[in-house]
């Protein structure tokens, strides 16, 4: 009988945004002429100049389980490591394995783990070349990825313009999906659909969007599309999104209105909330909206000039892509929400 993994929470584990910026406004930053991102802007990873023509992008990924198919898990975890390099707008050099496991665990396991984790960083034209492992309580998995990218290309998360238009590449609601399935309470049908937006490479987008003017990019995570749309508006402006724009997991919103809902959800409404007006009224529309995605979609700001182009390149490149919102002047909330 195949092993199973018990299910912890994938970036629903994250710790809440609130807490995590007390503990960094704490801690002391180092500054040097080679960085120009480092963790002050909340930005997805690291880059470090080498040259005037190279910098590398560096950035680390890892969480407990959120499937119980130990392959499974192994791919959307490196999926979701990997795709901070190609928020940053960067490709993928080479990859470390960074992996706790229960002593008591049967290693089969962790070597299907490794097997789903590898296999994503050879899609995406990497080199795994190493790693750490541990022994822990739960099983936790992830990569350390180094990038490059051109120091005029890079994709910050927080440089959205006035009258940007948005576009979402991934639907939103796997938190929600992945949460209920393990307790029996979502279908077959949608863990799929959740499992499959999940394990697929932001490359593709990533690929696409090089040849077009987006001002500001960022993967949508435990944060939820809430949380990380604030960070790129960045208190600068404000946006407009309308809902039924938005791809979602239809099971997901069923879900919600039924309250089955995240703990990593709750902690994103306690911290956003405040800065979100919902004109929809509806509570599972919140709920979608602050659910925390493991391996979500890329979220882009592009000038309107370029938007129609590149969301036909994204859809004939095979990517899941949607217009969303507007970012606009800013006023008395950050996000409002509409039908």
């Amino acid at each position: 009988m195949k092993e199973k993994l018990m299910i912890c929470g994938g970036c629903n584990a994250k710790i809440g945004p609130g807490d995590l910026n007390k503990i960094l406004t704490k801690i002391p930053q180092t500054t040097s002429e080679r960085l120009l991102v480092g963790f002050d802007t909340s930005d997805d990873a690291a880059v470090l100049k080498m040259t005037d023509d190279l910098a590398i992008i560096q950035t680390l990924d890892f969480f407990p389980t959120m499937v119980s198919d130990p392959y499974l898990y192994g791919k959307i975890a490196a999926t979701n490591a990997l795709s901070d390099v190609y928020a940053m707008g960067g490709e993928v050099l080479s990859a470390m394995n960074i992996v706790c496991f229960p002593e008591n665990y049967d290693l089969e396991m962790l070597g299907e783990i490794l097997k789903g984790g590898a296999e994503k960083v050879k899609e995406a034209g990497g080199v795994l070349v190493g790693g750490h492992s541990i022994h822990d309580s739960t099983p936790k998995y992830g990569l350390s990825v180094t990038g490059l990218i051109h120091p005029d290309k890079i994709l910050k998360n927080n440089n959205c313009q006035l009258n940007d238009n948005l576009i979402l590449t991934k639907p939103i609601g796997s938190g929600i999906i992945t949460t209920a399935y393990s307790v029996g309470e979502a279908s077959e049908k949608a863990f799929l659909e959740a499992t499959e937006a999940m394990q697929t490479l932001n490359k593709y987008a990533a690929e696409v969007i090089v040849d077009y003017d987006v001002n500001s990019c960022t993967d949508v995570t435990g944060f939820g599309l809430a949380g990380h749309l604030l960070e790129m508006l960045a208190g600068a402006y404000s946006a407009n999104i309308y809902f039924d724009k938005i791809p979602y997991i239809m099971e997901a919103y069923e879900c919600a209105k039924e309250c089955l809902v995240t703990a990593g959800g709750q902690r994103n409404r306690n911290q956003f909330s405040n800065q979100v007006e919902n004109i929809t009224q509806e509570f599972a529309v919140e709920e979608l909206i602050y659910d925390p995605q493991t391996s979500g979609g890329l979220l882009l700001s592009v000038t309107e000039k370029e938007t129609d182009e590149l969301l036909l390149a994204l859809l004939d490149a095979g990517v899941s892509a949607s217009l969303i919102g507007k970012v606009i002047e800013k006023n008395k909330v950050g996000i409002t929400i509409y039908n």
